[in-house]
């Protein structure tokens, strides 16, 4: 039980610098460089990973790690970057919590773990808090923004289970790594091609992009696949209703933005989801019962007699 809540504890750092992210994109990266925006922050934490592990792919992973980078990073990063850019930080990270449920489904279809009452409770619940947290905001919410995010869950829900099912002979650096760079290198040509040159950045944006590169892609990445490999997918989906938890307290913080009573109520929902699915004590095993009239008891107390009579 110390064991797996010391997995939680790495996983959750994942949802929280994505939370996180949501606000730094939003308020200080360029928001009509979705391409860029994503290319670099794949690029440079797949290369500092890359220098870590000293391991490139074999074999099949070289086609893994593109099917993964395109899934996990290309598309997924966009997404992420255009939804931050619409939404406000609270909805744009809210959206995401319908993860676990998309998680449970596709880990059940591809690694055969089947979705326990406790895991299906907890996303339901978080998923009610979506809906409070989206549906009765007192401000109007972006439809391609929401749109935005919500295909960023899918992809990265499935991509992420897809992660689970190839990488139990992969270290976990080692395939963080060969993603997040192979998703880089894909995205450039298209960054070039349609955003054309990069973009002129700010000391702040610089600044920026090394949090999103190395907190919330590099270490982000590395601490969610990890708790990936130890832990059933339906813990690791509920663990991530965190992103909106981050996200919602940094936007009232920070972004100044206003919440309603029911988005308060939302999050509580949310908050309530994530526990139903914290990791369970084993079941203890009954214990044995001495059956007086069976000949195999009654042979066991015989010996146990003539080994206490020999002492």
């Amino acid at each position: 039980m110390e064991a797996n809540m010391r997995w939680v504890s790495i996983t959750a750092l994942a949802p929280v610098a994505w939370g996180a992210n949501y606000y730094v994109t939003h308020a200080y990266l360029p928001a009509d460089r979705p391409l860029y925006g994503a290319a670099l922050r794949a690029l440079p934490a797949g290369l500092v990973l890359l220098a870590l592990c000293r391991k490139l792919p074999r074999g099949a992973w070289w086609g893994r790690a593109a099917i993964l980078g395109l899934l996990n990073v290309s598309v997924f990063f966009v997404l992420v970057y255009a939804a931050s850019q619409l939404l406000p930080t609270s909805v744009a990270s809210t959206v995401m919590a319908a993860s676990p449920v998309a998680m449970l489904l596709i880990a059940w279809a591809l690694v055969s773990e089947r979705p326990g009452l406790a895991h299906l409770a907890g996303a339901a619940t978080g998923l009610a808090g979506v809906c409070l947290m989206v549906l009765t905001g007192g401000e109007s919410v972006s439809v391609p923004g929401v749109l935005a995010s919500g295909a960023a869950m899918l992809v990265s829900a499935f991509g992420h289970i897809l992660t689970k099912r190839w990488s139990a002979d992969v270290d976990v650096l080692a395939s963080t790594a060969w993603q997040l760079t192979a998703g880089g290198l894909l995205l450039l040509p298209f960054a070039v091609a349609v955003e054309g040159g990069p973009p002129a950045l700010s000391g702040p944006a610089l600044l920026a992009f090394a949090f999103t590169g190395l907190v919330a892609t590099a270490l982000a990445f590395v601490a969610w696949f990890t708790g990936l490999r130890h832990l059933p997918a339906g813990t690791v989906g509920l663990v991530g209703l965190l992103n909106p938890v981050t996200g919602v307290l940094l936007g009232v913080a920070v972004a100044g933005e206003a919440l309603t009573l029911k988005q308060y109520g939302g999050l509580a929902l949310v908050l309530l989801g994530v526990a139903l699915g914290r990791p369970r004590p084993p079941a203890a095993a009954p214990a044995a019962r001495y059956a007086p009239n069976d000949p195999g008891t009654r042979r066991d107390r015989a010996s146990h007699g003539v080994r206490r009579g020999t002492r």
